[in-house]
């Protein structure tokens, strides 16, 4: 078996674009995909977990509906539904570039899982907090806000961090609607050079390193905001 590195230097036929800047360019769609997924599922999830949490059962029962509706359908059926389905039932979104609905369908099948780490973040402060929250005349949101939220986000760091790779890893189904993230590019640059191997260990390797960096950037904002000697836990 002879190994060629040297084909990633080679023109992909257009005159002006190599392999290497194929494979660079999708990298930075899967980046896209995976940041921009990424902050809508920060933002959903927090909100559902944190809404799972209040004394109110509608608004609880809202969010646990979300959480059930997305983390029970795999995420290439949510792709496809967002990418087929749901632009034939409301035609405006026919004209929605599919990066937008792939980075719907995975910041929401994201969010779920979010929303569940931050629902357990904040049952496991307990219960002190909250009433001593609202004994010093704050209001229940914002006692949300500036004493169980902050706390819980601390504590479901490690958690996310996991979420944080996942999405990475997971913006890879972004192929089945033909964005040119990593996967679609091995996909197809294999089956123009035949040079499957190199190919694929590239791209493993592009996926690595990403997930990595993303790592160690989350260790190093857990080392920054955590709290000295607390231990969670208790009602």
């Amino acid at each position: 078996m002879t190994w060629d590195w040297q084909f990633f230097l080679k023109d992909i036929g257009d005159g002006e674009t190599r392999y290497v800047d194929w494979m660079i360019s999708a990298w930075g769609w899967t980046l896209a995909v995976s940041g921009c997924a990424w902050v809508v599922a920060l933002l959903f999830g927090a909100v559902v977990g944190t809404l799972r949490t209040v004394p109110n059962r509608w608004l609880a029962g809202a969010a646990n509906v979300w959480v059930e509706l997305f983390r029970n359908i795999p995420l290439l059926v949510q792709i496809f539904l967002w990418y087929f389905v749901i632009p034939a039932i409301i035609p405006p979104l026919q004209q929605v570039p599919s990066f937008v609905m792939v980075v719907a369908a995975l910041g929401f099948f994201t969010s779920a899982r979010v929303a569940e780490q931050v629902r357990a973040g904040i049952q496991s402060l307990s219960r002190g907090q909250r009433n001593a929250g609202l004994a010093l005349g704050l209001t229940l949101p914002q006692t949300y806000r500036f004493v169980l939220l902050p706390m819980a986000f601390r504590i479901v760091l490690p958690p996310l961090t996991s979420e944080a790779m996942n999405i990475i890893k997971n913006s890879s189904v972004a192929f089945a609607v033909s964005i040119s993230e990593l996967t679609m590019f091995a996909m197809q640059a294999q089956e123009e050079t035949s040079r499957g191997i190199e190919v694929y260990l590239a791209v493993t390797g592009l996926y690595i390193v990403t997930t990595m960096v993303v790592n160690r950037l989350f260790a190093f904002l857990e080392s920054r905001v955590r709290v000295p000697g607390y231990v969670g836990g208790g009602k």
